[in-house]
């Protein structure tokens, strides 16, 4: 294996400075106590991730509100103090480590399937999400059809991150990673076919990511303009790994152009291989403004060029041939790792040192239910 040495060159993000380019992607676990308080056990977790070398850390989603945002039973929350202080027990532990943190924020809107505030649900639409509830999630049989949100609904959630980005700051963490992703709630307005709605939020792509905006501007407001924020963008979503954007690259002109100015020091965008074409070649390319053919432009390229921020790219890029390919290709800034985190907490170390990886074991990790295991300590 060679050493991919561009992986390894400190990179800055927002007003702080990453000692590599190698992050910990986002990923939901169930581990946090009932009343959503991180626990000792979560410290080891991510404090063992930056033992192994990473840079950066982003955490599992953290629910924001008491109201609809949880999507899980036993996932964290940042809605009060105790929360806080045991979240500020992960963040100085990773600090101590040698890494930086940071908290991703989310609303889970329609894809609740365990809310210990509230049964109801919440989507831009009453639309029944796609699919069925997860089980390694504890989740059992199909989505509930979500009731629509209203305008005192929406000013809710975006108070809702607001407060928590706020929390996040008093807990220590270098930043925040806003849940705009795979089907949640601020993707659901996002997306065509989960949002009908016809007010300003709804109808054309310009109101669809409207939303996204407002609470990206929102949270840089309130948090300042030393604290990094940044935002999750995906096609896909875990209820629909095939989703793509109907406008194909207009929409993401559109999408990223927006979010570039909304405040936000960085997009993290997810797909299932990170590297490949944003949208099928049989579907056909589009031409955009520019009278530029870009339809090989991987999802992340684009960020890149709409967004005009740092872009972080994830998708199976755990082969540090791939990892050091998307980084030279100036296509993105940082990777992060999901499941090639998992099952090698000491990726970074490893990579370094040319080392083997091991590969993904979802038995292991993921089965029964979503659960940090211990073994992965």
């Amino acid at each position: 294996m060679t050493n991919p040495k561009l992986l390894f060159k400190n990179v800055t993000l927002g007003n702080i400075t990453l000692n590599n380019r190698i992050g910990v992607a986002p990923m939901a676990r169930i581990s946090a106590t009932s009343e959503g308080v991180a626990t000792n056990q979560m410290v080891s977790y991510y404090t063992s991730f930056a033992c192994g070398g990473f840079g950066l850390i982003i955490t599992e989603a953290i629910y924001t509100d008491n109201n609809y945002s949880q999507g899980y039973f036993n996932n964290p929350g940042l809605i009060n103090e105790e929360q806080i202080q045991a979240w500020k027990k992960v963040v100085d532990s990773v600090h101590q480590a040698g890494a930086k943190i940071f908290a991703q924020i989310m609303h889970a809107g329609a894809l609740s399937q365990g809310n210990r505030f509230i049964q109801e649900t919440i989507g831009p639409s009453a639309v029944q999400p796609k699919g069925k509830q997860m089980e390694f999630y504890e989740g059992k049989g199909l989505y509930r059809i979500p009731r629509e949100a209203t305008q005192e609904d929406i000013t809710e959630v975006i108070n809702g991150f607001v407060d928590t980005a706020k929390r996040a700051k008093t807990a220590g963490f270098d930043g925040v990673e806003i849940h705009g992703a795979n089907g949640y709630l601020l993707d659901q307005f996002l997306t065509d076919y989960t949002n009908k709605r016809t007010d300003k939020y709804g109808g054309s792509t310009e109101n669809r990511v409207r939303l996204l905006v407002e609470v990206s501007e929102a949270v840089r407001e309130a948090v300042g303009e030393h604290f990094t924020i940044g935002i999750r963008i995906s096609q896909g979503k875990v209820n629909d790994y095939n989703h793509k954007w109907a406008g194909k690259e207009k929409d993401a002109e559109i999408i990223f152009g927006q979010l570039g100015h909304a405040g936000v020091d960085f997009i993290h965008v997810t797909e299932y291989e990170a590297w490949q074409p944003a949208f099928p070649k049989d579907e056909g390319t589009i031409v955009t403004s520019s009278g530029l053919d870009n339809g090989d432009l991987s999802l992340a390229a684009l960020a890149k060029k709409y967004g005009k921020l740092c872009v972080i790219a994830n998708g199976h890029l755990e082969d540090p041939t791939k990892a050091r390919e998307i980084i030279e290709s100036r296509e993105a800034d940082i990777i992060t790792l999901g499941k090639g985190a998992l099952s090698n907490h000491d990726w970074v170390n490893k990579v370094k040192k040319g080392g083997p990886l091991a590969k993904f074991d979802e038995e292991k990790v993921l089965r029964p239910n979503a659960r940090i295991k211990d073994f992965e300590i």
